[in-house]
């Protein structure tokens, strides 16, 4: 019997091989078989007309032409699994000779199952049980391209009925494969930037969340919004928002490292998972390395574009134990971050809830402020460096509410931002200014903000003329400062607004200079008579090792070039003032001089005479710390006593509250919502001790401190701290199993009295 002649066997007889051994010493017979199909019964099928005879060459070279197709191909193996046969045009995929092919394990020529594939369906789990499968996807173990294979066998026995081994056929699935692969993608990935999309995001946060449960591991998440892409997508057109969006994309897979932790929901957003992570100190690095990165220039189709992004942030299971919980929460930390002035990231507290609130009231009370007459200028001086003579003022806009008191401009501009009140707040700022400095002596300069909102309105020139007509103000006394988002593009309605604004004779201040949106290109263009240099330089400029002294020498050194003035701000310790002047800065502003001053004081001080103010404040910098009024718990051993926070910064606290309090005295400071901080008493008097903290605090991203990380109220528990002492947040408070021990060991100010 011939090679072809065993191969036929092999190929086309699948029942007992005594049986096959027969046919092939009587091909004539196997063949009628063959090509007749099954046996027919009954009279009707003997009087049948013979089928037409199908000789051995024939079928092998069917047989041969069917493989040579290479629609489909055939193998067998003994009952081991080793190969037996294999067709030439599979081994020449692998590169392979028949020789190297024939005795291996017939695993040898597919690659492991991914594991996201059905684990009961690979090779070796249906070899071992001996019967035939059909169709098992199967991906070749190819050197170049990816091949996938659907490969079917059946068992076969010998006359006694023991395994002997199998035969079967394997088609080319490679394109259903892909095509598959490639409808799934679509189905879980953003088609723009190949994140994952908003579905595929919410089953994997479930699933998450699920397991982490049961674990007690904690999941923070990060919602995502871009400032200022509207005016990119109006300015530029979709197809240039689409590049952009590509962009931001692989700007968040540089910072986060790993592409599928990062969806687009839709639009210009996007989410972050991070599993594993509750480091407050390290989510807000991450959230201000990815602020700081989205805000860097783009460039697309030649255009120079700036856009920025706020953050939202929020950790389970302090913030939420459902995925729907805990991304209503990021999303209200997010809407804070926006409102608070936006390029800001904020972690959710239970504060925020009642935040929102306070934001919508604000913004009702602020359309009628003005005519209500709530609006007021401060007016802050602006100090010659070298004779420490007031040479101008800014004005600041200042909101005094008649329920709530000063309303922070941080906190109602970018409401009137976004409620489009900024136009008329900001023309009434330029009006009033004007007419207050036209009263002051000549020789006095005012310097008024300009938003970007009223920089894009084409009227600005008009609005600018009016004010010096109606005020008598000479224009070269009016300063408009400009912030560098105004250079979000290149436009030549920028340049055109620049130069109405020259015509008119005002001077030209560009401020916050080095925020993120530097460029030397438009300095070299726009006609700024001033650079104010950003306060965020002059606060680190004194500390060890900081480069901060070296960039305001270099701003310095590039006004100078460029013939423009330089003015520092923020400026309220002595030593970086003596800093200051040692780089050659021409003026200042800051606390080390003054605050802000009502008109009436400037008038005093300005009207008959120069107006020189010494210097005074701090001799150096130290930490900041921000003063407050906040009631908070003290722990110590079995007793929570309530205090007060006076003042508050990274490494400590000033608290009152409790009497006599001996140095080195252990606390846990109880700041709610699992909070809690370890600190000793440094320093000591009557009912006031300075405190400090075992762990730094860190950043809450509103200019506020937050611990790093939260603490269940279990382990204090574990560690004989009683749940009760500890104060209600993300948490249920114990039911009262557990008692205080023991005699107070200090007392409060509430019930102390003197002898």
């Amino acid at each position: 019997m011939t090679v072809w002649e065993k191969m036929a066997v092999t190929k086309f007889h699948w029942g007992d091989p005594d049986e096959a051994q027969k046919t092939a010493e009587d091909p004539g017979g196997f063949f009628t078989r063959l090509s007749a199909g099954s046996r027919a019964a009954g009279s009707k099928a003997a009087k049948r007309p013979p089928p037409a005879m199908l000789n051995t060459n024939d079928a092998l070279l069917l047989l041969q032409n069917f493989e040579e197709s290479k629609r489909g191909w055939f193998w067998s193996s003994d009952a081991q699994g080793n190969l037996t046969y294999l067709s030439e045009s599979v081994c020449r995929l692998l590169g392979k000779k028949i020789s190297e092919i024939i005795g291996l394990p017939i695993n040898d020529l597919f690659l492991p199952a991914p594991p996201y594939e059905d684990q009961q369906r690979t090779l070796s789990f249906v070899l071992t049980k001996q019967t035939k499968f059909d169709d098992l996807p199967l991906q070749a173990r190819t050197p170049q391209a990816e091949i996938w294979w659907a490969v079917s066998g059946r068992a076969y026995h010998d006359k006694n009925g023991d395994f002997v081994g199998y035969r079967g056929s394997g088609t080319d699935i490679t394109k259903q494969r892909q095509s598959a692969k490639d409808n799934s993608r679509l189905a879980t990935y953003d088609s723009l930037t190949g994140l994952l999309n908003r579905f595929r995001m919410s089953n994997l946060l479930d699933k998450t969340l699920a397991a982490f449960a049961a674990q007690n591991r904690a999941c923070g998440i990060m919602l995502i919004d871009l400032d200022r892409f509207k005016q990119v997508n109006d300015t530029l057109g979709h197809p240039a928002g689409d590049a952009l969006l590509k962009q931001v994309a692989e700007r968040l897979i540089k910072v986060v490292g790993d592409r599928d932790k990062i969806c687009r929901l839709g639009g210009d957003e996007f989410q972050i998972i991070l599993p594993d992570n509750d480091d407050r100190g390290a989510l807000g690095n991450m959230a201000g390395e990815i602020i700081h990165s989205l805000s860097q220039p783009y460039f697309i189709n030649d255009s120079r574009c700036i856009i920025g992004a706020s953050i939202g942030v929020a950790v389970s299971p302090f913030d939420g134990h459902t995925s729907e919980s805990l991304i209503r929460n990021a999303d209200l930390a997010l809407y804070a971050a926006k409102g608070s002035g936006r390029g800001r990231f904020r972690f959710y507290s239970h504060e925020l809830l009642q935040a929102a609130e306070d934001r919508r009231a604000l913004e009702d009370d602020l359309r009628d402020a003005l005519t209500k007459g709530e609006i007021h200028l401060a007016y802050q001086p602006v100090i010659n460096a070298a004779s420490n003579i007031v040479t101008g003022f800014e004005a600041l806009i200042r909101w005094n509410h008649p329920e709530r008191g000063p309303i922070p401009p941080s906190l109602f501009i970018p409401i009137a931002e976004d409620t489009e009140l900024i136009g008329s707040l900001g023309a009434w700022a330029l009006n009033q200014a004007c007419q207050d400095a036209a009263k002051w002596p000549s020789r006095l300069k005012v310097a008024v903000n300009v938003s970007t909102v009223q920089f894009a309105d084409h009227q600005l020139p008009k609005i600018v003329e009016k004010a010096l007509a109606d005020s008598g103000l000479a224009s070269d006394r009016l300063e408009l400062e400009i912030t560098e988002s105004v250079f979000l593009r290149e436009s030549p309605n920028t340049n055109a607004m620049f130069a109405a604004l020259k015509k008119i004779g005002v001077r030209l201040a560009l401020d916050d200079f080095g925020t993120g949106y530097s460029a030397l290109a438009y300095l070299k263009d726009a006609p700024f008579d001033k650079i104010k240099i950003d306060q965020s330089f002059i606060k680190g400029a004194t500390e060890p090792a900081s480069r901060n002294s070296a960039i305001i020498a270099a701003i310095v050194a590039l006004a100078e070039a460029l013939g423009m003035e330089t003015t520092a701000e923020g400026v309220e310790t002595l030593d970086q003032l003596a800093l200051i002047r040692k780089l050659n800065v021409s003026h200042i502003q800051g606390y080390v001089y003054s605050k802000p001053v009502s008109n009436t004081v400037l008038w005093e001080n300005c009207h008959d005479r120069d107006w020189q103010i010494e210097p005074s404040g701090p001799a150096k910098q130290r930490g900041n710390r921000l003063s407050m009024y906040r009631k908070v718990s003290a722990i110590h051993e079995n007793h929570s006593y309530p205090i007060v926070i006076r003042n508050l910064s990274v490494s400590g606290a000033l608290i009152e509250g409790i009497l006599n309090v001996p140095i080195g005295t252990r606390f846990v400071i109880d700041f709610g919502e699992g909070q809690l901080a370890l600190a000793s008493v440094c320093r000591s008097h009557e009912h006031r001790q300075g405190i400090q903290f075992e762990d730094p605090l860190v950043s809450d991203g509103n200019g506020g401190l937050c611990t790093s990380r939260r603490v269940s109220p279990y382990m204090l528990a574990a560690a004989h701290t009683p749940l009760q002492n500890v104060s209600p947040g993300y948490y249920v408070t114990a039911d009262g199993s557990l008692q205080p021990t023991g005699l107070p060991a200090f007392t409060t100010v509430n019930d102390w009295k003197p002898a």
